[in-house]
């Protein structure tokens, strides 16, 4: 006969869970674990925790690795998931072992230090620290132990870079945007027009969807409504199509069933890919960003002398129940906008003025 099982563990799907009294305390919970010896050991170790602390009144310690697993299981519908996992990959790496409690400005340095020596600038290393942050707020505000303590008692304070680092948006002419975009493979030379001409941002175009088009019969045309969940703002949002992003949506039709944009059958994961990046150094623009297209779409708009409160409905960043606050006409007047940034309106050249210097007293 082989081995009894460990009482109080059954599986549930692929992964170990646990249903057990300890000391009068209940653990329920995942072993995250397949294998059975692993989840047995989770559990041993989960129990003689329960016991530290019934008997000798010793919280349990809690790892970074934990909260990041916690954080990841209470965010799984959050549009933005995808970079904290990032993020989350390259913290654990460091201070994945370290206990929640001893993390801080101290216990962060050798993380800030290897992100900056990646060429990372600081505001993406202020997007994880801000991660952080708040697994440490939630370890000792919400995420509670057997007995209802929270996780940690007193999170340290995690202190933001300084973002004097940070790159200028750079928007593009016309002649630089022929001049690179000639330089990309035709899928994603399409996803850039598409966004150039739309303001998305780079998920919203590589998750873009065809079940989200809805045809407006009375205006001749189609608009795409992204959901909440895939947008960052967490609002549905409404994409309207001027001439040249018509052209390229009806290009589109026809590859795949499901995606808007894809390579090879396959739906693309990102824009800032190697090709973009080949793209770019050819045509000598290494200092543009995907996201400067956005801007670019932006500082169009705002050069062809289109009101704020429309610059704000075509870039994403103005929240409207789409449902009701949208009429034809208002669609309309966002088309009739979104066209006026189209090649053959465009008032070139568009100029950025990047700091104002004071004069020396």
């Amino acid at each position: 006969m082989g081995a009894k099982r460990t009482p109080g563990l059954f599986k549930r799907g692929k992964y170990w869970h646990i249903k057990k009294t300890v000391c009068g305390v209940i653990i329920r919970e995942s072993t995250r674990t397949g294998s059975l010896d692993k989840a047995e050991l989770y559990l041993s170790k989960r129990a003689q925790e329960v016991r530290n602390y019934i008997i000798f009144g010793e919280r349990p310690k809690k790892i970074f690795a934990e909260g990041a697993v916690q954080y990841i299981e209470a965010n799984k519908g959050k549009a933005s998931l995808k970079d904290d996992l990032n993020h989350l990959k390259k913290l654990n790496a460091i201070i994945g072992h370290i206990e929640l409690e001893k993390i801080n400005n101290q216990t962060l340095k050798e993380f800030i230090e290897k992100r900056k020596t990646d060429g990372v600038k600081n505001k993406t290393i202020n997007n994880a620290l801000s991660i952080v942050r708040r697994i440490l707020n939630l370890s000792a505000t919400e995420w509670k132990n057997e007995d209802n303590t929270p996780w940690i008692a007193n999170p340290s304070k995690i202190t933001m870079l300084d973002k004097k680092d940070t790159k200028l948006p750079q928007p593009l002419t016309l002649e630089n945007q022929k001049k690179l975009f000639n330089l990309l493979p035709q899928h994603l030379h399409d996803m850039c027009l598409f966004k150039v001409n739309t303001g998305t941002r780079d998920q919203e175009v590589c998750n873009l969807r065809w079940d989200w088009e809805f045809e407006i019969p009375e205006l001749s045309t189609s608009v795409f409504i992204i959901p909440g969940e895939q947008v960052k703002n967490s609002d549905d949002r409404l994409v309207v199509l001027n001439k040249i992003a018509e052209k390229v949506i009806n290009k589109r039709r026809n590859i795949h069933p499901e995606y808007v944009f894809t390579y090879k059958d396959k739906k693309l994961t990102k824009m800032n890919n190697t090709a973009w990046k080949n793209a770019r150094k050819k045509a000598s623009l290494e200092e543009v960003r995907i996201h400067d297209l956005k801007h670019t779409f932006g500082e169009r708009l705002r050069a062809n002398g289109v009101s704020h409160e429309d610059r704000q409905e075509l870039l994403g960043h103005r929240a409207s129940n789409i449902t009701t606050h949208y009429s034809g006409a208002s669609i309309q007047k966002l088309i009739d906008a979104a066209n006026t940034v189209c090649e053959t309106s465009i008032q070139q050249p568009i100029i950025t003025l990047r700091r104002l210097q004071k004069k020396k007293t």
